[in-house]
């Protein structure tokens, strides 16, 4: 598979899906087009964000970050969080969760 073909943009919402979903561990590719956002929630295990194409503002606990291609951001279990694509262009990151949170209690 490669990441950067069939990226699942969605005109109405998020697109997103599922890369790996294994018991210690889920990979989810999630493309928002300008102005689209992920809706508020709390990391339901430990997460990486990685940055793959164009940049996002991703909010966590109340604090902004800017996170450009490239960029690997970790996010703690449970914090809020807030994502958004603010620029201009389409961008596409993915989201590593360790583990699976189906295994967290």
């Amino acid at each position: 598979m490669n990441i950067l073909e069939d990226i699942p943009y969605n005109d109405e919402k998020m697109g997103n899906r599922k890369l790996v979903d294994e018991k210690h561990l889920l990979v989810m590719q999630i493309a928002l087009k300008p102005g689209q956002t992920v809706p508020p929630h709390k990391a339901n295990s430990n997460v990486h964000l990685l940055a793959v194409k164009g940049a996002l503002t991703v909010g966590l606990d109340g604090s902004d970050n800017i996170v450009k291609e490239g960029d690997l951001l970790p996010v703690a279990y449970r914090t809020p969080m807030t994502i958004r694509n603010t620029s201009s262009g389409n961008a596409s990151f993915l989201v590593i969760k360790t583990p699976n949170p189906s295994e967290m209690q």
